[in-house]
């Protein structure tokens, strides 16, 4: 059995915490490790970190290494996708892969997971996708449904055959979000279920579903991982619920019986996972006085709040949503108006991961920027320059390597060193420490075609470097 993780979407509904460039699988909102890391280690005892193929596209995958790097599972499989193209293509470009790759057979069963839900305890699902595997060898798709405790309308339902016993059972039908109304209805009728994302099936099961219902998909797998990779962006945009399993007789569902599963796909869902005995659920510096059935999400600064009731806070250093409890789902047309307005809040935070380490913006003006700029050791910068701005860097920690033009230099703690437009430098991390520093840009423009980048002969490679 193979374990395929997709991690390459970013959520909307969790902003100002998630953006465009740190979705939400990457957020460690509930507990110390992020949603990626726990739903990696949720399947580590079930399978090896060599039998887990994590999916993701190329501006998280430094993000992903260092997530699967925390919890000591390196050994499992990345695969970068060319471009989104939703959940189908992503789960034939992960078959393909196992054939081509892992030299896995037709028989092989893949079970698909999002990569950002909370799932416990453990033990009773990796218990119930042994049984899953079982189903799934028999040439069907399995899917897990979710017993819904109240008439949601932020999930998707599965129409099952009515079953007391807790088995697997035949899918009748999908169902898209509803409103209230057929969400109480679905409640009261008993037989519907949440669509937890999770997919189970073997290699052929699919590739036979693929090629009936979804034919251009199979047209481009069938050659093979690297034309697949090439081709990718010629693959429909669809789901794999549009694509097959709405379509497929084969469709079977699994009860999570005693298993707890929140998508956390809103910040009313945090809410129900971190609550107190008041509803109320507090994160970072916050004093309060008299609030019930709220939550307070901050980071550095203090947060005081008075007689609050029925209210979700979330404060991040540019950025402070408000809103009522209940209608954090609305949180996505918020995320729509501000990729409209072409708003940098909605695709960068205020600190920005790289493969190399990672920058805040501290102040920024008309003609300045200041950044703090904290590198890995043994990372570096390519060799760039500038044409609009100079920078002046100050060592806060660490041993610095400062390549300008084509003298070297070393510079250490609350040392400096000055950066004109025009010159070609390059900054390096030889210790053993992260180097930190903080970097005053000025000039008129701070876009990042301002960053020419050069290969060692000294050739421009490209416009918008690694910064």
């Amino acid at each position: 059995m193979k374990i395929v993780i997709l991690a390459g979407g970013g959520g909307t509904r969790l902003f100002p915490l998630s953006r465009e460039c740190y979705p939400k699988q990457f957020l460690h909102v509930i507990g110390d490790k992020s949603l990626l890391a726990q739903t990696v280690e949720r399947f580590l005892g079930l399978v090896k970190a060599e039998d887990i193929i994590v999916v993701t596209n190329e501006k998280y995958i430094f993000h992903v290494k260092a997530e699967l790097k925390s919890i000591n599972a390196e050994n499992a499989h990345i695969i970068v996708e060319p471009t989104g193209r939703n959940t189908a293509p992503a789960i034939a470009l992960a078959q393909v892969y196992c054939k081509d790759r892992l030299k896995c057979t037709e028989e092989e069963v893949l079970f698909i997971s999002p990569s950002d839900h909370l799932i416990k305890p453990i033990n009773a699902f990796q218990k119930l996708i042994n049984q899953a595997e079982v189903i799934a060898k028999k040439g069907n798709i399995v899917t897990l449904g979710i017993k819904p405790i109240k008439p949601e309308t932020g999930y998707g339902y599965i129409e099952a055959v009515k079953d007391k016993e807790n088995k697997a059972v035949k899918v009748i039908s999908f169902k898209e979000k509803p409103d209230l109304k057929t969400a109480k209805e679905y409640l009261k009728a008993g037989n519907y279920f949440w669509n937890s994302g999770m997919f189970m099936f073997s290699i052929k099961t699919m590739q036979n579903e693929f090629k009936t219902f979804t034919p251009e998909i199979t047209e481009i797998a069938a050659k093979g991982y690297e034309y697949t990779v090439e081709n990718f962006s010629q693959m429909p945009n669809i789901s794999i619920d549009y694509a097959v399993a709405e379509k497929s007789q084969k469709m079977m569902m699994m009860p999570m019986q005693d298993i707890y599963w929140n998508d956390i796909g809103s910040f009313d869902a945090i809410a129900e996972v971190l609550s107190d005995e008041n509803n109320n659920a507090f994160i970072g510096d916050t004093l309060t006085e008299n609030c019930k059935d709220t939550m307070i999400i901050g980071e550095d600064r203090l947060i005081a709040g008075i007689d609050l009731e029925n209210l979700v806070i979330v404060d991040t250093p540019d950025a402070l949503l408000v809103t009522k409890k209940g209608q954090s789902q609305k949180v996505k047309d918020v995320v729509s108006k501000l990729k409209k307005a072409d708003r940098k809040e909605a695709k960068e935070n205020v600190t920005m991961y790289r493969s190399w380490g990672k920058y805040t913006l501290l102040t920024e003006g008309k003609d300045y920027r200041v950044r703090k700029v904290e590198m890995n050791p043994g990372e570096s910068l390519t060799m760039q320059m500038h044409y609009h701005r100079s920078e002046h860097w100050t060592v806060i920690s660490g041993t610095g390597k400062i390549t300008v033009d084509d003298k070297e230099s070393i510079f250490t703690e609350n040392q400096s060193t000055y950066i004109p437009m025009g010159v070609k430098h390059k900054l390096e991390n030889p210790g053993r420490i992260p180097l930190v520093i903080i970097e005053v840009q000025t000039g008129r423009y701070f876009k990042e075609d301002d960053i020419i980048v050069y290969d060692d002969n000294g050739n421009i490679i490209s416009y918008g470097g690694r910064f």
